[in-house]
């Protein structure tokens, strides 16, 4: 699977979130990544032809004003012209999952009904989602990470974790593909281990092999029981 990410940031050195996401994209994986900012003029031939090839495409931004940085609007208006993305009912963005991975100041609570901010990121990101509509993509459930600068070590090596499964894990995120997607990253994480720690884990390797073996057999006896009272 190929993830394209398309980072939009009118001072992106300057962000310590975007940043630290950069720096934990998984190494050996089709990810492309680019900041839209960065780029004097926009190829719209090469930026479309991304498009095409990826499988997964991610819009990341910090939340300005309940919108994308007006970088983002302006990559959205230059490049996603109505004969590419619809005009000629071809649709080549059909099918291709669309994400959002958005920062915001304030913490979660602040964009439930009735918080501190008076709408949902749902309803902040819904322009968004309505592109998605129009181009017949799926449409992903939001990542967003509120308030990086007050996150402790632990809260952000788990971001490391959720942003990495994010970009590169089977939709939708059922335990099954979680099990799945750790399976196949773990020996690599512990391959990057210093030497005095790989058997450790090595050890917790085997635990989630362990693990998944008894979940497995736990959901074929589920299975079996569903069949009897069916029956």
């Amino acid at each position: 699977m190929t993830t394209l990410v398309l980072v939009s940031h009118p001072h992106l050195a300057d962000s310590t979130s975007q940043q630290f996401l950069k720096a934990s994209l998984p190494e050996n994986t089709d990810i492309v990544w680019e900041h839209i900012e960065s780029q004097a003029h926009l190829d719209v031939a090469k930026e479309q032809e991304q498009l095409r090839q990826a499988d997964r495409i991610i819009l990341q931004f910090p939340l300005y004003w309940y919108a994308a940085p007006a970088g983002l609007k302006a990559w959205e208006d230059t490049v996603l012209t109505r004969s590419f993305v619809y005009g000629d009912h071809r649709y080549p963005l059909a099918d291709k999952e669309l994400g959002i991975v958005v920062t915001t100041g304030m913490p979660a609570k602040a964009f439930q009904r009735g918080g501190a901010e008076g709408l949902t990121l749902d309803a902040a990101l819904a322009p968004l989602a309505a592109v998605a509509h129009r181009a017949k993509m799926t449409w992903l459930p939001t990542f967003a990470i509120h308030q990086f600068a007050y996150l402790e070590e632990p809260e952000k090596l788990q971001l490391v974790v959720d942003y990495q499964r994010y970009l590169t894990q089977t939709q939708p995120d059922s335990l099954q593909a979680r099990q799945t997607w750790f399976a196949q990253k773990l020996p690599g994480m512990i391959d990057q281990l210093p030497p005095e720690q790989q058997a450790t884990g090595r050890l917790i390797e085997a635990e989630f092999a362990q693990q998944q073996d008894d979940i497995e057999a736990l959901a074929d006896t589920l299975s079996l029981i569903k069949e009897r009272d069916d029956d």
